[in-house]
């Protein structure tokens, strides 16, 4: 008898954070929660660092996941806020990383590719694919681009396992 995974994927913001988090036993997901964490924007930018990074830590307490999976850093036109998304990557990777959780890093044309079948696809294509994947869920931005970085970790996890991944 299989048992099932626990996954929380990530898609990292400092505006906003998308979070999801999925069952997998075999070739079924399942669908347990999703939402997003917005630090205030008011705040300096260690306070809504601490703000991501406590966040997390609260979602891995509270779900249990065996392993999590977060996008990549990709180079954005701005210098600046590329360095402040790479910030928030940090303290969303360190949450888990801190409890002994395993966290996978996947590029976002991978992610599109796994959940629509194209590394263009927008974020309403994603959403779109979720409601198919994950039927009756209505995530939308940014929680359904992190519920589609567990299901790419869910469709790659076993190559990482065997040392191999795109």
């Amino acid at each position: 008898m299989n048992q099932s995974t626990r996954l929380l994927g990530i898609d990292p913001g400092l505006r906003c954070m998308g979070w999801g988090v999925i069952d997998v036993n075999g070739n079924r997901m399942s669908h347990i929660a999703h939402g997003t964490l917005k630090p205030p924007t008011d705040q300096p930018l260690s306070d809504r660092l601490t703000f991501i990074f406590k966040g997390v830590l609260e979602l891995v307490e509270t779900y249990q996941p065996s392993e999590c999976s977060i996008e990549e850093a990709f180079m954005a036109k701005n210098a600046s806020s590329a360095l402040k998304l790479g910030h928030a990557r940090a303290a969303a990777l360190l949450a888990p990383a801190s409890q002994g959780r395993p966290v996978f890093e996947y590029a976002a044309r991978l992610v599109k590719k796994s959940v629509v079948g194209t590394g263009g696809a927008d974020k309403s294509q994603i959403a779109a694919m979720i409601t198919v994947l994950l039927p009756g869920v209505k995530a939308t931005a940014d929680a359904a681009d992190a519920l589609a970085i567990a299901i790419c970790h869910a469709h790659h996890r076993n190559s990482h396992a065997a040392g191999v991944v795109a």
